[in-house]
């Protein structure tokens, strides 16, 4: 598992953030229904460090993720990185900041041009920002199939000519290429076989070791969660219910939702295990057109309370690196 270092300065902060959109009316003289696929998010990521984003789909996690890299509008909020106000960026500021900021795709088939060749793909970043010169370039291509472990006679290849494995080892050449201090990570390994799984998460971790990359890592897969991060966030419908360090979620979790997830998770130790109850979470969650007041977890919670269904919790820190959203759980002090 990564080590937290003792001091790290922020890197990345979302305050408010919220990113809805505008269905379809259902006839010409109703109102448009609002989809609030991301509700008022507030998180921080630290220089060097990986913060991961987990829930299942629905939760608004790769909205949220899109939403920060500048790939869908921000309803409402903030975003700053590096200091730099992201949303207030247009044009070539917007482009010049991007080369700092870059984005590895779920799925290593559909994010790869088919019909340019591996180097080609690799090298587009720095043709876009116009990074070092041309001859350069092409020596940042051979030093980057290097780093990412494909070989350097694979460059003239087309994408249908590599594995999954090997795609997604382009997809992170790519995004490395203009030297970013983020990487956004949404379910880089979901698409892939196990066993290859664990090689891209280790390469992902090897240069986040040697390039000092931040990550912010987006996954329904808690192990994986575990064994890459260092912060944890759990979304659900849009909004973040539990944030902590990876020791604290996964050790002492709070909200009954997180609980519920981490109660899934198979555990190595035998006496962990034996001592561990599966617990069901009931029903489907809720119309996201149409939520009702209250916690937007409070229709299925196997806790909930009559203010649970009227009430909005707030997220509260209940420790210095725990913050939770949940009526049932007491704030710090």
């Amino acid at each position: 598992m990564p080590d937290t270092p003792v001091e790290s300065t922020t890197l990345l902060t979302l305050q408010d953030v919220e990113v809805c959109f505008t269905l379809k009316r259902s006839s010409l003289f109703a109102k448009p229904p609002l989809l609030r696929a991301v509700d008022g998010v507030t998180l921080s990521v630290r220089k060097g460090q990986t913060m991961g984003i987990v829930g299942e789909s629905g939760s608004g996690k790769t909205t949220l993720a899109l939403a920060v890299a500048r790939l869908l509008p921000v309803t409402r909020g903030q975003i700053h990185m590096n200091g730099v106000d992201l949303l207030s960026l247009r044009g070539e500021a917007l482009r010049n900041e991007r080369r700092h900021m870059q984005f590895i795709f779920q799925d290593p088939y559909s994010s790869l041009n088919p019909r340019l060749r591996a180097e080609k793909i690799v090298r587009e970043p720095l043709d876009r920002l116009s990074i070092a010169s041309t001859s350069r370039r092409d020596d940042r291509v051979r030093e980057l199939f290097d780093q990412v472990g494909l070989r350097r006679d694979q460059q003239r290849l087309f994408p249908h000519q590599f594995s999954g494995g090997q795609r997604q080892r382009i997809g992170i050449a790519r995004a490395i290429a203009s030297n970013p201090s983020l990487v956004i990570c949404d379910e880089p390994v979901s698409a892939l076989d196990v066993g290859v799984q664990a090689q891209i998460l280790n390469l992902l971790r090897r240069l986040q070791e040697e390039l000092g990359l931040t990550y912010v890592f987006i996954s329904h897969d808690l192990g994986v969660i575990q064994h890459m991060c260092d912060t944890i966030a759990v979304m659900y419908m849009g909004k973040i219910l539990e944030e902590a360090d990876r020791e604290s979620l996964f050790n002492t979790p709070k909200h009954p939702y997180t609980q519920a997830l981490l109660s899934a998770v198979p555990s190595a130790d035998l006496n962990r295990r034996n001592r561990k109850r599966r617990i069901m979470i009931p029903g489907d969650p809720p119309n996201p057109i149409h939520l009702p007041p209250g916690c937007r977890f409070a229709s299925r919670c196997p806790q909930v309370e009559e203010r649970c269904r009227v009430d909005t919790p707030p997220l509260v820190n209940i420790d210095r690196h725990h913050r939770v959203a949940c009526h049932l759980v007491k704030a710090a002090g």
